[in-house]
């Protein structure tokens, strides 16, 4: 029922859109920014005349007391945000809630979007991103995947006057849905008024509502009344003016301040709220041009990443490094290799921070020896093409105790405390099991970096994490073996297991200049993806 109501409604917008509005606003378009390139200089006075009647934001004073009991409006939308357009987001929120097919489709669509006014533009990628897709598969990205890139191109300038008033209220065009959730969880934002989408059951249908694109002064006037807002913050465009115009004081912030300083990006000290979970597979900000250039990788990726994994399965380890760092393939290894204590029935327990699944394959590489992994999770695909032996745990204390003992008398182990990967520079609290398990342990301090392609996933395909790593151009990895904990910080000294636990936590935060947190695996699933993160197999009578 959801598809012919769509298409009804689309026939319509279309035939209105673009047969009646955007032939003429193209050929409007193409004649003065294409051919009549002297007609820009008039214009862009013209705008720089309009824009003067505001001050720069960074004029406004943000040491007066009196601001903490302001209300501030403003858009997301070249205000807070630095980017130019708001491209990227839709790709990101197509490309994670939609598929390849949906981003592809989005990149094809810039083909004319140059041509299109702001509104249209705003209306066909809306259509693209967002149809037929569920509210909670949108949601779900709007929470877990966009923040991070917001934060990474929000304005320190406007932040600043942002900052210093306690009330705060958003209008923007874009559709609320993709911004409401990391103005109010990082923002500490009071109220978002956005465009709305229509809806037919749980899923989008790509349209606008009733409503239409919200215009933001008129939402302003029907949102305040008689009241006028005490700042305003906008942009350069005379749409903007128009909304900061009825607010008591009005600052502009002005793109040429950010194109120019690079210091107008918040720095990650500077964060609203630290960002330490993160989902979605692209680790980049995929504009038209680096969405492309993903594209036209990913055909070789996908060879590279098969090719990987076979050296990795088939060749020694020294052949398999040689040839792994011909493939692009960095691996660094920093520290010495332990020595085991021949009176030791037990092997020595290697105890990793944990960035991907392939942590204990490049430990056991870097040590060119074979070692055995244990995981709470671990998919049939990952347990195949693993060139060392994985153990799952099962989450009881116990029996997870006794396995390990086992395992441990028979050669060397690697265990991630963490029980689940971070990407950002922190480390999760460690269990303590495995320090109640041997004297000999051996800390080593993992870090893992790639430029296209997250090899982690808490929503997604976690059989897809390895291959998606290897898929990138040149990943890294960053092996540093520190030296044994010493016997009087370890159980066998006196200590007792989460004093331990915290103590091999602080030293590999320390080598690798992270921040020690106390959030756990389940803190972690539960912000990105709605669950415990426990996958529980279904048991057949």
């Amino acid at each position: 029922m959801v598809f012919p109501v769509v298409f009804l409604k689309l026939a319509d917008w279309v035939l209105y859109q673009l047969l009646a509005n955007s032939c003429y606003r193209a050929a409007r378009k193409v004649r003065n920014y294409g051919f009549f390139l002297r007609n820009q200089t008039p214009r862009s006075s013209s705008q720089q005349q309009a824009a003067s009647l505001f001050p720069s934001a960074s004029h406004c004073d943000v040491s007066n007391n009196i601001r903490s009991s302001q209300t501030l409006v403003c858009d997301i939308h070249g205000v807070l945000l630095t980017a130019k357009t708001f491209f990227p987001y839709f790709m990101l929120l197509a490309f994670e809630a939609g598929g390849i097919l949906r981003a592809f489709l989005l990149l094809l669509s810039c083909s004319f979007l140059w041509v299109l006014d702001y509104e249209l533009k705003l209306r066909v990628m809306i259509f693209i991103s967002f149809c037929g897709l569920r509210k909670k598969d949108i949601e779900s990205v709007g929470r877990a995947v966009l923040p991070k890139f917001y934060l990474e191109n929000l304005n320190l300038q406007a932040y600043e006057v942002w900052s210093k008033t306690s009330s705060r209220v958003v209008f923007t065009s874009i559709p609320r849905v993709m911004v409401e959730g990391f103005l109010k969880e990082y923002m500490a934002v009071d109220d978002v008024v956005g465009t709305e989408l229509h809806t037919v059951g749980n899923r989008f249908t790509g349209l606008l509502s009733s409503s239409g694109l919200l215009v933001k002064h008129k939402a302003l006037k029907a949102y305040f009344g008689d009241k006028k807002p005490d700042v305003g913050l906008g942009s350069s465009s005379l749409h903007d003016h128009h909304f900061i115009s009825l607010c008591k004081e009005a600052y502009v912030v002005y793109k040429e301040d950010g194109r120019n300083n690079q210091s107008c990006l918040m720095p990650r000290d500077k964060y609203p709220k630290p960002l330490i979970f993160h989902d979605g597979r692209l680790a980049f900000l995929p504009t038209p041009f680096a969405t492309l250039c993903m594209f036209l990788w990913l055909p070789f990726g996908i060879v590279l990443a098969i090719f990987r994994i076979l050296v990795g399965i088939c060749l020694p380890y020294r052949l398999a490094i040689f040839w792994g760092s011909l493939s692009g393939v960095q691996l660094t290894f920093q520290g010495c290799f332990p020595s085991s204590n021949s009176e030791q029935k037990k092997g020595v327990l290697y105890v990793c921070t944990h960035r991907t699944l392939l942590d204990p394959v490049f430990l056991s590489t870097a040590l060119c020896k074979p070692l055995t992994a244990v995981t709470y999770s671990l998919s049939k695909m990952s347990e195949i093409i693993a060139p060392i032996k994985t153990v799952r745990l099962t989450r009881d204390r116990k029996q997870d105790g006794e396995t390990m003992q086992k395992l441990l008398s028979e050669g060397d182990l690697v265990v991630c405390p963490e029980g689940t990967t971070c990407r950002e520079p922190y480390l999760l609290r460690f269990s303590s099991l495995f320090a109640e398990l041997a004297d000999e342990i051996v800390p080593v301090a993992m870090n893992a970096h790639v430029s296209m392609f997250y090899g982690t996933t808490a929503s997604g395909l976690k059989w897809l994490d390895p291959i998606f790593f290897l898929m990138n151009p040149r990943p890294s990895y960053h092996v540093q073996i520190l030296g044994k904990v010493p016997p009087e910080f370890t159980c066998a000294g006196g200590r007792s297991s989460f004093e331990v636990a915290n103590y091999i936590q602080r030293k590999l935060a320390d080598a690798l200049g992270f921040e020690c947190t106390t959030f756990t695996r389940r803190d972690k699933y539960l912000m990105l993806a709605g669950n415990e993160g426990i996958v529980r197999e279904n048991k057949r009578n």
